[in-house]
C-alpha cells in the first residue's frame, strides 16, 4: 500500500467535531511537540466559521471556494493549496462536492 500524505506519530481524537448537522466533520490529532491539527470533510454547501486562533487551512482534496474576512469576492482554493487566517476573524467556505482539509493551528 503506498503512504501518501501521512501523519505519523500520533494521536487522535475517537470523538469527530460534528457541525452543520453533520455536513462538516473533523478529527483532532495530536503531535508529540503539543500541537494539534484538524482533518475535516465538508460535504457540499456553503458555511460559515469563526476562528479561536490562528490557522492555516490547507484543502487536501476537492475545491473549495472562500470569502476571507474582509472580502467582497470568493477565492478559489484547489486541493494542494492553502490560506491562512488570524485569530478571532469569520470566513465562509463553499463546495459543489466533497472536499477535505488539513488546520494547523498557531
Amino acid at each position: 500500500m503506498e503512504r501518501v500524505n501521512m501523519l505519523e506519530n500520533v494521536n487522535v481524537a475517537l470523538q469527530a467535531n460534528v457541525y452543520f448537522d453533520g455536513k462538516v466533520t473533523s478529527r483532532a490529532v495530536f503531535f508529540a511537540d503539543g500541537s494539534k491539527q484538524t482533518l475535516g470533510v465538508v460535504l457540499p454547501g456553503e458555511y460559515t466559521f469563526s476562528t479561536s486562533q490562528a490557522e492555516k487551512m490547507q484543502v487536501t482534496s476537492g475545491n473549495f471556494e472562500v470569502l476571507l474576512p474582509d472580502a467582497s469576492e470568493w477565492m478559489n482554493y484547489p486541493a494542494g493549496t492553502h490560506f491562512e487566517l488570524a485569530a478571532g476573524v469569520s470566513f465562509s467556505i463553499r463546495t459543489r462536492a466533497v472536499a477535505e482539509y488539513c488546520c494547523s493551528y498557531y
